[in-house]
């Protein structure tokens, strides 16, 4: 190529600028490559069997923790632990309330296709049912593989013998067995004193008093989210004296109602106006301080580095009751984002990326199969799980999920509502309403409808809705007679209408 000498100053201008690029694009590379070589060495040499400390709050709203944007509610260990972890932002749950949720994270399965697709009523103890004794949860998978299991806090699975923690893999029970707890003991232990003392046979389990595997516990006189976090506590310094691997399911029910705080800790509070608000920072912030205890308890025992700490909650949090979902829309109960979608994260000091933001969905239905793979527990083959094993995939920030559905169905009083998340989009039926559509990550706030725009894609999800819906049973149980009695008078689920686009 000939090139005149007046032009050469320009060509080697252009020359070197092409070389620097080349060479600033040479080391990106070079850099990428090495950060990627970095985590697959780390996947690879994630240390196998390690302690599983599962925290789940109850109606915890999404951004109702500092590490979710929270202004007014204080929650500093929890914000460490997420910072220096892997926060998930979309991040499922299987239902949008309390026991269907619950049932799904420790069976791997949706709800709705074990018969367990509405809470069991309260004080279950009367109708005898709980969750199917042929699906292995996954703390007697755990606990199967050699693991020490423990259970602290809220059951709401079953209450007689057979369905039992202690008869489902949990070798530690202390808590309750229903749907929930008042929180002062010198409330709840008087009005249960005085209900014994007028002969009520069936007295609200909300009062009843705690247990320690099958035994009435007496000596439960603070604050209950104190006494649970004790408990966690305990639990940890007896498995750190043994040579087997724990699993700690601490299940809180702060701050699920009854909204009720310690004095002290409202005063934390006392320039947040609302009432409902402030007792539910209190409540919020009763929980951080109980993991940190936590978090303390596993570096005093020298087991903080080989924990896996996951945080979430069963469901999105009640704006009538002091909760935010912001910016999702609505909150419990809905097939909305406010109703599903969580606050979550992992922690594992060493092993998990810190600092590592993952976009991607993902379901509580996947720590299943995730928690099985890192305690190298086997899975019978006969076993049905509707999760997947999310490990690998969120350690290399890739999707879990590519292209795959994450369901939700609420059943109401005639009718359903159902959520689908693929990707970036998002389908909705409720309130017995049209079919919508959204690109979820565009409109996080689920304000602008454009099923017109893209019918096929809408018309693809439901069709794989309903699909998904022909591996539903009926309900084993309702949460009330009256619910029951509506099911059975108006013929549901009505499935054909609930997926009909017309």
């Amino acid at each position: 190529m000939n090139i005149s000498r007046k032009k050469l100053p320009v060509y080697s201008f252009i020359l070197l600028v092409a070389t620097c690029i080349g060479c600033n694009s040479a080391k990106q590379d070079g850099d990428n490559n090495k950060t990627a070589e970095r985590i697959e060495t780390k996947i690879l040499n994630t240390p196998k069997r390690p302690n599983i400390v599962m925290i789940l709050c109850d109606d915890l709203g999404y951004s109702d923790v500092g590490f979710n944007g929270s202004k007014d509610i204080k929650t500093p260990t929890l914000d460490v632990l997420a910072s220096t972890g892997v926060k998930f932002t979309s991040a499922y749950v299987p239902h949008p309330f309390c026991g269907p949720s619950r049932a799904g994270i420790l069976t791997g399965r949706y709800a709705h296709t074990i018969g367990a697709q509405f809470n069991l009523p309260p004080n279950s103890e009367t109708i005898g049912k709980g969750i199917d004794v042929h699906e292995k949860l996954m703390s007697k998978m755990l606990n199967e593989s050699g693991y020490r299991t423990g259970l602290v806090g809220k059951w709401h699975l079953g209450a007689v013998d057979k369905y039992h923690p202690n008869s489902r893999g949990f070798d530690e029970f202390y808590g309750f067995l229903g749907g929930g707890h008042n929180y002062h003991p010198e409330d709840y232990k008087t009005k249960y004193a005085k209900a014994k003392e007028r002969g009520t046979k069936v007295i609200w389990d909300y009062l009843t008093p705690l247990e320690h595997n099958g035994t009435e516990v007496t000596n439960d006189n603070e604050y209950l989210t104190d006494v649970l976090s004790k408990q966690g506590v305990r639990f940890i310094e007896a498995s750190s004296k043994q040579d087997n691997p724990f699993f700690l399911f601490m299940s809180y029910n702060a701050p699920h109602t009854p909204l009720e705080a310690k004095k002290e800790d409202l005063e934390v509070f006392s320039s947040i106006k609302n009432k409902d608000r402030r007792t539910y920072a209190a409540m919020v912030y009763a929980v951080d301080r109980g993991v940190n205890k936590i978090v303390e308890s596993l570096k005093a025992t020298g087991e903080y580095d080989n924990t896996l700490i996951i945080f979430y909650s069963d469901n999105g949090g009640r704006p009538d009751k002091g909760a935010t979902n912001l910016p999702l829309k609505e909150g419990k109960g809905s097939v909305y984002e406010g109703g599903y979608r969580v606050p979550m994260f992992f922690h594992w000091n060493g092993i998990v990326p810190s600092g590592l933001i993952y976009d991607n969905p993902v379901s509580a239905l996947d720590l299943y199969p995730t928690f099985a793979k890192l305690a190298d527990a086997k899975i019978p083959l006969n076993k049905k799980l509707d999760g997947k094993d999310m490990w690998n995939s969120f350690m290399m920030n890739k999707e879990v999920r590519a292209d795959d559905n994450i369901f939700t169905m609420r059943h109401r009083n005639g009718f359903s509502d159902v959520g689908i998340r693929n990707g970036k989009w998002k389908a909705v039926k409720a309130y017995n309403q049209k079919w919508k559509l959204f690109n979820i990550e565009k409109d996080i706030e689920e304000s602008n409808d454009i099923s017109a725009a893209h019918p096929q894609i809408l018309k693809k999800l439901v069709v794989e809705a309903k699909n998904w819906s022909k591996t539903h049973i009926q309900p084993r149980w309702w949460h009330n007679k009256k619910t029951g009695h509506e099911w059975k008078q108006k013929g549901m689920p009505h499935f054909e209408e609930t997926f009909s686009l017309n």
